[in-house]
Formats: structure tokens, C-alpha cells, sequence
């Protein structure tokens, strides 16, 4: 009887024994619930923030460049981010923004406020390219602008070019002299374009027609010599 006994109370050992792998296998699927509910959070926030930073369609926006900054606490590091910002219509209108935040994202919306404060006009011209060459400084940063012939392309470096771009400038020539730095040369390429004049603008202050100067230029008549010359 003893022997019974003692296989019975095994027997119950064993449906304990049961019991307690039922338990865990319940904190296992408790496991898997956890994860799912934090990658429904992660989902959520990626859809609620808005993919357009900028609610008027025309323009558009260029992050020129991301920096990462590092203090060192007591805790340990925090970083800060800044952003530099370009926001055009392609149609002669651009301006460049700052923008610092503890994340990315928040560092571009700051950039792109930032960029649509200081929105400027850029007088082009046919052939989309600039009305003359002109010179922009910021800091130890010297921009070279020059006109070019269509078909030419935008011929700069990344943050001229970003820029021009967002300015709708098409066919140009750049040249960037002295410091590189990203916010000395965007700073000095709107200084330059900032001096552009058109030849209307010119006239009007100083109070002149331009038909005084023989502008715009009559076309050139051909005469009957050039006209045999070019058919041979």
C-alpha cells in the first residue's frame, strides 16, 4: 500500500508539475503580447507625424546638411541636433533656415520655419540662369557666380547648389573660395544672389528709359552680301 501510495502521490506531483510548465507557457504568451503593443506604439507615432513640413504646395525643401552635438553630463552624454535648411519655388523665390532641436525631425521643422522667414526674390532671366556675375562673402567664404549658356547645368558644389536649385537658377557657373564651412557658403551664395539687378531695375533707379541706351538691342538686318554668303 505504500508503494500505491507513494506512485500516487507522484502521480499528483506530476499534474502539478503540469500545471507549473501551463503557467509559464502563459507568461510567454503574456511575452508576446508586450511586444506586440509596443510595435503597435512605434506605428503609431510614425503616422501621426505629418510626411510635408510645409503646408503652401509651391515650395519645397532641401536639408543641406544635419550636425550632431555631444554634451557631456553627469548622467552621461546628450546630443542636440541642428539642421540646415533650404526651402524654394523653383521660380525665383528662396530662403535658408537653422533650426536646433534634441531630435532630427524636429530640427528640420525649426529649419524649415526658419527658411520661410527669409524668403527672397531672385531677378532670372531667359535661359534660366542669372543676369550677371556677382560676387557673395559671408565670413571667410567668397562665392563666385557667372552666367552660363543653356545646356549648361548648375555647375556647384552641394550647398551652392542646393540653393540655385531651389531658386529655379538652370544654367551657372560657381566657384567657392576660402571656407567651406556649409553655413558660410549658403550664407554667402543668397548674399550674392541678393545683389543681383535686372536692367529694368537699374533703369528705374536712376530714372532712365532704357530705350535711351539702344536696350534691348534691335535685331541685326541682313543685307543681300550675307544673305548670298550664307546660302553658299
Amino acid at each position: 500500500m505504500s508503494a500505491t501510495g507513494g506512485a500516487g502521490r507522484g502521480g499528483r506531483g506530476g499534474r502539478g508539475g503540469g500545471r507549473g510548465g501551463q503557467g509559464r507557457g502563459g507568461q510567454g504568451r503574456g511575452g508576446q503580447g508586450g511586444s506586440a503593443q509596443g510595435a503597435g506604439r512605434g506605428r503609431g507615432r510614425g503616422r501621426g507625424r505629418p510626411e510635408r513640413r510645409i503646408e503652401d504646395a509651391r515650395y519645397s525643401e532641401t536639408v543641406v546638411k544635419i550636425m550632431r552635438n555631444a554634451k557631456v553630463v553627469k548622467g552621461g552624454r546628450r546630443f542636440s541636433f541642428a539642421a540646415l535648411v533650404v526651402v524654394g519655388d523653383g521660380n525665383g523665390e528662396v530662403g535658408i533656415g537653422h533650426g536646433k532641436a534634441n531630435g532630427v525631425p524636429d530640427a528640420v521643422d525649426k529649419g524649415v520655419k526658419d527658411a520661410m522667414k527669409q524668403l527672397f526674390k531672385v531677378p532670372l532671366i531667359r535661359a534660366k540662369t542669372i543676369p550677371h556675375p556677382v560676387v557673395g562673402r559671408y565670413g571667410a567664404s567668397l562665392v563666385y557666380l557667372w552666367p552660363a549658356a543653356p545646356g549648361t547645368g548648375v555647375i556647384a558644389g552641394a550647398a551652392v547648389k542646393a540653393v540655385l536649385t531651389a531658386a529655379g537658377v538652370g544654367n551657372i557657373l560657381t566657384k567657392v573660395h576660402g571656407s567651406t564651412n556649409p553655413v558660410n557658403v549658403l550664407k554667402a551664395t543668397c548674399d550674392a544672389l541678393k545683389k543681383l539687378r535686372t536692367c529694368e531695375s537699374v533703369a528705374a533707379l536712376r530714372g532712365v528709359e532704357l530705350g535711351d541706351y539702344n536696350w534691348p538691342p534691335a535685331p541685326k538686318k541682313e543685307t543681300a552680301e550675307t544673305e548670298a554668303a550664307a546660302t553658299k
